[in-house]
């Protein structure tokens, strides 16, 4: 990483990640070309070309940044499927970086499906097929010995901010991925850089490779991970366990963010390390934290209070636990509510129905703060949805069961029937698993349901009015939550910052102008939503005692911290290249940073 800016005057106070425009290089020729941190290939200037023995090794023409972007979206819409597009963009990071990440920039709508899901899930279920070259750091259960040699020989310990890992279990719907789910790690990675400026040499995705328990990956004679069922229990704790200490030890300034774990260990996990580091269930908070800030701006055109709420939650694994946990505390924090007080106005059904306390062992942890009791539900029929809302009344549905076409047209009416506005959000993705459409549930409520989706949708219309449908998309709040920790060098994310998190989403909602407009923000402006929602999460930590690099963040003046931020976010552009000699380069100059090279 380039050298800290210490200039005067706070928006150019020191910073933690700042980036200068000039960047050293020890590199030349052919190496030159092929660092995808340092080539700018076309781009290469006449004298850079002089000064870095490229003469001969590209043709005569200079081009801008523009020209190589508009030949390479020439080239990506050449592309009829969308894992194709997938696998041109893979291949043209590994080219040359800043094209890669500034073509996705200027299409950012446009590619946010191929880059991530749906069709990223399609590249990591096809991992071992379409392998090329490994991308990322491996670890496997039957080497635990080795996991903190392996970690250190990512890089070196001032060169990692934001780390990724994730063992596989549950990718983005489809289930057990094994080995391949390195892809998701590297994917949220790439959202990180995208849409909070993280740099992507200062970034490391992990996966932990347990086994699978996905027959067809065990019986595929091409398959890359360990061809064994999946490891569990003691054995399994002990491999996270090393790798996490192994993260705090090697890189302990680093970020880490837990991605795709299975029911049985994402919410243990979090519990267990969230006191020991700076650390992030996205699946957990993320997906709690986005439907929070939609459900407030929901509030806010229904005009009512948080508090008043009540929720009903369709699929009780890790994502709807984490948004009746996010609804919970925001209930608690907001509303002046007992914790216990703010659970009673939230219902869980998942696979036997309603969730009541005789099921007892059945129950998880994470679902049991919101049991209700037998007598509660005694004459409904508990896996009859349409029932369990007539008994509950709820304003707010909510859908993270991946099972298709759940919200049927008698579920909608009966949520219509009760509240005047009701809510409805089908957030399982891909778009194959949601719970209905939106445009079924616009019809079905008459036009007045507020709606969210997981995946992206195009506007409905009703009775001559059109309503733009918001999509809950973690990539509008993760990457600003984590650009905050990173800036501050947060020693914990506590559910307060959170929390604020939360509000600075909320506060960029479309619908707070407009009530046909979306209750979250458009991802096209998502770098301006991330620089707003880490200024939210810097300010809450600073004011904690949990920044630990506070000295020089701007405090009181919004407007000079949110400068302050922007400088920090690395932007997709050419900079200027200057020859160090390799005897004394830094590692950055000779394109180790981020690399498992730290001499």
């Amino acid at each position: 990483m380039a050298s800290a800016n210490t200039s005067a005057g706070p928006s150019r106070a020191r910073s933690p990640i700042n980036v200068r425009r000039e960047f050293e290089c020890a590199l030349e020729g052919k190496a030159l070309l092929n660092s995808p941190h340092f080539n700018k290939g076309s781009a290469f200037t006449v004298e850079e070309r002089r000064i870095f023995k490229l003469g001969g090794l590209l043709p005569t023409a200079v081009h801008t940044l523009e020209q190589q972007t508009k030949r390479a979206y020439e080239q990506y819409r050449s592309y009829d499927s969308p894992i194709a597009k997938n696998q041109f963009l893979q291949s043209l990071r590994d080219q040359n970086e800043v094209l890669f990440y500034r073509l996705i920039s200027d299409h950012l709508k446009e590619m946010l499906s191929v880059i991530y899901t749906p069709t990223e899930g399609d590249a990591i279920e096809k991992y071992s097929h379409l392998f090329r070259r490994p991308e990322g750091c491996f670890l496997d259960i039957e080497h635990i010995d080795d996991v903190d040699s392996v970690v250190e020989s990512c890089a070196h310990p001032d060169d990692i901010d934001y780390i990724v890992v994730t063992d596989g279990e549950e990718i983005l719907g489809i289930g057990d991925q094994g080995v391949g789910s390195i892809g998701i790690s590297t994917a949220k990675l790439a959202l990180m850089t995208l849409c909070a400026g993280i740099h992507p040499n200062r970034t490391l995705g992990v996966t932990l490779d347990c086994g699978t328990d996905n027959e067809a990956l065990l019986d595929d004679e091409l398959y890359l991970g360990l061809r064994k069922n999946r490891v569990r229990g003691e054995q399994y704790d002990i491999f996270v366990d090393t790798f996490v200490k192994s993260v705090q030890k090697n890189f302990p300034k680093a970020f880490l963010h837990f991605e795709d774990f299975g029911l049985t260990n994402a919410r243990r996990l979090l519990e267990i390390y969230r006191p020991q580091l700076p650390c992030f269930n996205d699946d957990i908070q993320g997906t709690g934290a986005v439907t929070l800030a939609a459900i407030l701006s929901a509030a806010w055109v229904c005009k009512m209070e948080l508090k008043e709420i009540r929720m009903l939650v369709y699929g009780a694994g890790s994502a709807g636990t984490g948004i009746a946990d996010q609804v919970r505390d925001a209930m608690v924090e907001i509303g002046g509510m007992s914790k216990d007080g703010a659970a009673r106005r939230i219902w869980l059904v998942d696979k036997p129905g309603i969730l009541i306390s005789s099921l007892g062992d059945k129950l998880t942890n994470g679902q049991r703060p919101y049991v209700r009791s037998d007598d509660e539900f005694h004459d409904v029929e508990h896996g009859d949805l349409a029932q369990v809302i007539s008994r509950v009344k709820p304003h707010v549905l909510i859908g993270t069961s991946t099972h298709a076409g759940a919200f049927t047209e008698a579920v909608v009416r009966e949520m219509a029937e009760h509240v005047d506005n009701p809510i409805i959000f089908p957030l399982s993705n891909p778009t194959r698993l949601v719970e209905a459409e939106p445009q079924d549930i616009f019809a079905w409520s008459g036009g007045k349901a507020l709606i969210a989706t997981g995946s992206p949708f195009d506007p409905v219309e009703f009775e001559g009015r059109q309503y733009v449908v918001a999509e809950c998309n973690n990539a509008i709040i993760y990457p600003g939550i984590g650009l905050g920790c990173v800036l501050s060098r947060a020693s914990t994310l506590s559910d307060a910052m959170l929390i604020s998190a939360v509000h600075a989403l909320a506060a960029q909602s479309p619908a707070l102008h407009n009530a046909n407009n979306g209750l979250l923000p458009d991802v096209a402006d998502v770098r301006q939503i991330s620089m707003k929602v880490a200024c939210a999460v810097i300010k809450k930590a600073v004011e904690d005692g949990v920044a630990t690099a506070a000295e020089g963040i701007p405090a009181g003046d919004d407007a000079e911290l949110e400068v302050w931020v922007k400088r920090q976010m690395w932007d997709p552009v050419y900079r200027t290249l200057k020859k160090v000699d390799a005897v004394s380069a830094s590692r950055d100059a000779r394109g180790k940073v981020g690399s498992k090279s730290n001499q």
